[in-house]
């Protein structure tokens, strides 16, 4: 597939949220800007887990401006981040799936660096981190976390951590996922590089947090983020 001058025919794009709020808004903005130039057919979808601010009143008035491309799914409880992004996954229905956080540690205006690449064996493109913006001791971890995880699953792309990902969906009918919690990224990858699809990787940019605070590579949740890790590598590896 070769996207030149021609719009990507069809992508779903949707954000986990967790009292994202306040950056909803510009985000949404920008991603409608984006897909009205570069792509033809297009959805919006916005995954509220459980967020206890004012995340659901911000994305009823975002839906009702920007119906019927944006829909809202909503959990009353928090599921977690592999929770959230199963949830996304299964609502989108259009050919790739894009997914990456609701913060706006991610610009979404680097959307079009991704689609350029995908031709017909392509199956992921995920973008690699240019450098963290994030406090010393969540680099470290996520370096560490990072490091364990291509060990332990072999798995091949540089940057597991970088939650800015394109996916034809025809794979995620295919594959199975488990995890509730960020260890989901390591699932779906290494699910996604056995299928035999092509694998592209492309730089992009992060950002400082702005608002609310990150659920994963906390230091008070560090041991149960690496035990949750190597559960999945149990399940995933040693009993495979």
């Amino acid at each position: 597939m070769i996207v030149g001058e021609e719009k990507f025919p069809s992508l779903s794009v949707f954000f986990p949220a967790y009292n994202d709020a306040p950056a909803l808004p510009e985000l949404l903005r920008k991603t409608f800007a984006v897909l009205e130039t570069h792509v033809a057919d297009y959805e919006v979808i916005v995954v509220n887990d459980g967020s206890r601010d004012r995340t659901g009143e911000v994305l009823e008035d975002l839906r009702r401006a920007n119906a019927p491309y944006l829909r809202v799914v909503t959990h009353e409880e928090n599921r977690g981040y592999g929770g959230a992004l199963r949830s996304g996954f299964a609502a989108a229905q259009k050919d790739f799936v894009f997914y990456t956080d609701g913060d706006g540690q991610y610009d979404v205006g680097e959307l079009p660096k991704l689609i350029a690449l995908v031709r017909p064996p392509t199956g992921l493109v995920n973008g690699y981190k240019l450098e963290r913006q994030d406090p010393q001791h969540r680099i470290w971890i996520g370096s560490t976390y990072n490091f364990c995880a291509r060990l332990l699953f072999r798995i091949r792309i540089r940057d597991i951590d970088c939650d800015y990902r394109l996916i034809r969906r025809a794979l995620l009918d295919q594959i199975h996922l488990t995890s509730t919690s960020g260890t989901i990224c390591v699932e779906l990858v290494r699910k996604l590089e056995l299928s035999g699809c092509e694998v592209k990787e492309v730089g992009v940019h992060h950002y400082p947090r702005l608002y609310g605070r990150s659920q994963f590579f906390r230091i008070r949740s560090l041991a149960v983020t690496f035990y949750q890790l190597l559960r999945l590598w149990f399940r995933l590896v040693v009993l495979r």
